[in-house]
């Protein structure tokens, strides 16, 4: 399979751009998590990846089956499109983890002091 990004490009012809509003509400560009590249295609080519990913329409070339093998792991990514498909998956469905220097478990504060620790000086 060539990795012509020209090639690849009008193997996945889409009508209408991707956005993904829920998880990069500033679009992918801005999010800092994809290159130029990988933003220009999941912006231009996301509707129909998004379809191959999800079987709602067929593979109608040998580009896209390819993608399909991939997408279900059967392969590996070879091509830039397949690439950002497979960042886009990793980052909107991989559960990341968050490290934090503090901890979620409570500390015990100190006893209440009673009323017997204050003088009467200190009512004033």
């Amino acid at each position: 399979m060539s990795n012509n990004i020209s090639l690849l490009r009008q193997a996945f012809v889409s009508q209408r751009q991707f956005y993904d509003d829920q998880n990069f509400p500033r679009g992918f560009s801005r999010s800092g998590n994809f290159t130029l590249l990988e933003a220009s295609i999941l912006e231009q080519h996301g509707v129909i990846l998004k379809d191959l990913y999800s079987k709602t329409i067929a593979p109608q070339n040998e580009h896209q089956k390819q993608f399909v093998a991939v997408v279900t792991g059967s392969l590996e990514p070879t091509n830039p499109i397949e690439r950002a498909w497979v960042k886009y998956l990793k980052l909107t469905t991989c559960k990341s983890k968050f490290h934090t220097l503090f901890g979620r478990s409570k500390i015990s504060g100190p006893a209440p002091i009673s009323q017997e620790y204050y003088s009467e000086a200190d009512s004033l």
